[in-house]
């Protein structure tokens, strides 16, 4: 089973990964674009523009996503207990004691954001505190401690930023066409000019789906680490998947939420999971379950009816 040491390493390798290919899809998608429209100054705004983006993503990621998810931050005197539980499992955990932040929304969820465990934010919605045991919630914050210490924040607030820019490029070239640029250029050129302006439709409207496609599997997979890591630190699975039953019981959707941010939640925030599973942004909680407690997914699945 993953300890909440044995991505950090890895995590940080996959993030300058993300950001070079990110870098080179821009470079390949920009080109692309300014081939097919003929503007040559496109290519290198993309470039300077990805580069500032992925900047501002690595530095100031923890900061746009609590400011668009209407957070506030606590301290101590305002809940005692809830910092008491955190800052035992930090210490477990051999991480500093992140920031606590709340939503003020009766919805059950919660996330966690920073780009290292130094400037780690934990932000719970009021709902989830009222609702939940405190082992429960020592499940969550748990949970939300080891994507702290995986780097699973980082890769995640991001990626968001990277693949909102893509979608960004891809509108902008979509709504240049409507607009009629350089249309009057498309007599000439030849096949070589045709073919180009063929293959920058056909990227404006895959190369946002699929960077979608990747960060949703990115999401899903850094859920499971993250519930087997959080067993680790609690030593009790059994709270973790009390308080995911609980969640995913929760019929309420979480007004803070947007489709940006929702993967970064312990659960889907728009309580629309169904479907098929490349669209969704969190794996079944019935699968995250059984793999926490052992139990098959039939049993489950009859447990919570």
């Amino acid at each position: 089973m993953p300890s909440i040491y044995t991505s950090y390493d890895r995590n940080v390798r996959l993030t300058w990964v993300y950001l070079t290919s990110f870098l080179v899809i821009v470079i390949g998608v920009g080109y692309v674009f300014a081939t097919a429209l003929r503007s040559p100054g496109i290519l290198p705004f993309a470039v300077l523009f990805a580069v500032l983006m992925s900047f501002g993503s690595y530095w100031w990621s923890d900061t746009i996503v609590l400011s668009m998810s209407d957070a506030r931050q606590i301290d101590f005197e305002d809940d005692k207990e809830l910092f008491r539980i955190v800052e035992n499992l930090s210490i477990t955990a051999g991480l500093p004691m992140p920031r606590i932040y709340v939503i003020d929304d009766t919805a059950m969820n919660a996330f966690a954001t920073g780009r290292d465990p130094e400037h780690g934010v934990i932000c719970f919605t009021t709902g989830l505190l009222a609702r939940l045991e405190k082992p429960e919630i020592e499940g969550v914050a748990a949970h939300e401690l080891s994507h702290i210490g995986n780097r699973d924040t980082l890769i995640s607030t991001v990626v968001v930023v990277l693949v909102g820019f893509i979608a960004l490029l891809a509108d902008w070239f979509r709504n240049s066409l409507w607009f009629g640029r350089n249309r009057d250029d498309n007599n000439g050129g030849g096949q070589l000019q045709f073919i180009f302006f063929i293959l920058a439709i056909v990227l404006s409207i895959l190369a946002p789906i699929a960077a979608s496609l990747i960060q949703l599997a990115i999401s899903r997979k850094r859920e499971f680490v993250a519930d087997a890591s959080g067993a680790l630190l609690t030593r009790y699975p059994e709270g973790l998947a009390s308080a995911l039953r609980k969640i995913s019981a929760d019929t309420e959707p979480l007004e803070a939420a947007n489709r940006a941010t929702a993967h970064l939640y312990i659960a889907n925030p728009f309580k629309d999971g169904k479907g098929a599973k490349l669209f969704m942004t969190h794996p079944p909680v019935e699968e995250r379950i059984a793999a926490l407690i052992g139990t098959d997914n039939q049993q489950l699945t009859t447990d919570n009816k």
